[in-house]
């Protein structure tokens, strides 16, 4: 999942995006509310974390903007006014959901996972099935028949992504949008290689591979 996060102070942006790629997200950083706007017109996001207190454009007037220009990106906002009247003006500014720091981390991303949860598009619960293959996504654990893989952070979040949508055929760059950030060239060979992994880890016993090829459409997980 592809996340951006507006935080203009550098320490406690570079913590929540350390943590939150170690969660197997892709992270892209604004440190003020006109770059965050340049950036989601510029990228589909899955979700916004986005601070109160930025200079210029604040958050409230960034989520303002984000919902006057019909975008239902879901909002996390962060506030570190510890009151009722902050979280009123976040979720009526169009904000889904608010958390007060300073915040226990593993509350950050349960409240980013109920988040996609109620996404525009719709997506599986916390425990994903397709076939032989089951992911438990708040613990990040995958089997396939029957046995645990050990994947990597990335190699998960393709996995998760391609695993929502199940059945679809999915397009190179609409994976490149949601499972790499911006430091990442969307013209390499990135996602194939991705793809070839998780085939070598997944399939077993000589059957079809879980991970289908489309010729010039993408991949399919079935």
């Amino acid at each position: 999942m592809r996340i951006l996060l507006v935080e203009d102070e550098p320490s406690g942006a570079l913590f929540i995006a350390k943590g939150l790629r170690e969660a197997s997200h892709a992270v892209d950083i604004a440190d003020d509310g006109a770059a965050a706007m340049r950036q989601c017109q510029r990228h589909d996001y899955d979700a916004v974390i986005l601070d109160v207190m930025l200079p210029g454009k604040d958050g409230l007037a960034v989520c303002r903007e984000l919902r006057a220009a019909g975008s239902d990106i879901p909002v996390l906002m962060l506030t570190a006014r510890d009151a009722i009247e902050a979280r009123v003006l976040g979720l009526d500014a169009g904000a889904d959901d608010c958390l007060t720091k300073p915040f226990d981390f593993r509350e950050l991303l349960a409240r980013v996972r109920a988040l996609t949860r109620r996404d525009r598009r719709p997506l599986a619960p916390d425990r994903i099935e397709v076939g032989d293959l089951a992911i438990d996504v708040a613990g990040q654990r995958v089997w396939a028949s029957g046995h645990e893989v050990e994947l990597t952070s990335r190699e998960y979040a393709l996995l998760e992504y391609l695993a929502r949508r199940a059945g679809e055929v999915v397009g190179r760059a609409d994976i490149a949008e949601h499972v790499w950030d911006e430091h990442d060239d969307p013209c390499s060979n990135v996602v194939d290689v991705y793809i070839q992994r998780l085939r070598r880890k997944l399939d077993r016993g000589g059957g079809p591979s879980l991970i289908r090829t489309r010729r010039g459409q993408g991949y399919q997980l079935a």
